[in-house]
């Protein structure tokens, strides 16, 4: 692992604890199992699925499923760690299924890292009750980075998309139709630029729902510090598929 990575594990190491009493969570913590996935052409990849409270007792209930990307480094669960620490006490209140795996390449914006991860998330939406209208991808850093990758190709996959803290490489923007993305950034980040940020979110309200909340203030390695700002992503993310939803509903077939 590089010092940059050590900083970033070492911070997450640290605050798995107090989110919950900090942030005044209500409901109660989801269940997280850690374990490892056999992928399709060989090997395997460690990740984390966290099921919300309740899971399993009604058929027809179906949750949304969130990809969690963590930021650069490695040690095993590094994803749970993630997810547990930033993620999922930010989006507690979605009800939703969560999985966080480890990358399997070098980065998350590979073909390896795609293979594998998708297959993953074809397994998981096939043994769980997905509500495939409600498909975030969201990461920090390098995470960050593979949350616009997976995004741009891989648009029918996914509704919705939250960066954090991410430089954007070559994806194209226009891939990603009229997919809701949400940025979080922050101008005083010493290592992720934030003009291109900015450019890409005046690109992105040109042809869709877009939103982009500055950090002023924060360092690359305040991770903690993105968790308020997810959660209101979260929320802005949830009113993109209301009103996506009300739209695509036929006239007269409506709740009263």
């Amino acid at each position: 692992m590089n010092a940059r990575g050590l900083t970033l594990a070492l911070l997450l190491a640290g605050v798995c604890s107090p989110v919950e009493a900090i942030h005044g969570q209500s409901t109660a913590a989801p269940r997280v199992t850690e374990t490892v996935f056999a992928l399709p052409g060989g090997g395997e990849m460690r990740y984390a699925l966290a099921l919300p409270d309740g899971h399993g007792t009604s058929p027809s209930d179906r949750h949304p499923l969130v990809l969690v990307l963590h930021p650069g480094g490695r040690f095993p669960y590094y994803g749970s760690n993630f997810m547990q620490s930033i993620v999922e006490p930010a989006l507690r209140g979605w009800d939703a299924i969560l999985v966080a795996p480890d990358v399997p390449a070098r980065s998350w914006a590979s073909p390896d890292s795609e293979r594998a991860v998708l297959a993953l998330l074809d397994d998981v939406i096939e043994t769980h009750a997905i509500d495939q209208t409600r498909i975030l991808v969201t990461g920090f850093s390098m995470g960050g980075r593979g949350t616009w990758y997976f995004a741009t190709r891989n648009p029918e996959r996914f509704t919705g998309a939250i960066p954090m803290a991410a430089s954007r490489g070559t994806d194209p923007l226009e891939a990603l139709g009229r997919m809701p993305v949400h940025l979080i950034q922050g101008p005083d980040d010493e290592v992720v630029p934030y003009a291109p940020a900015e450019e890409a979110a005046e690109l992105l309200a040109q042809r869709g729902p877009s939103r982009l909340i500055s950090l002023a203030g924060v360092g690359h390695y305040q991770m903690t510090a993105y968790i308020e700002p997810l959660r209101a992503a979260g929320e802005w993310m949830e009113d993109q598929w209301r009103t996506t939803e009300s739209q695509e509903t036929p006239r007269g077939t409506g709740g009263r």
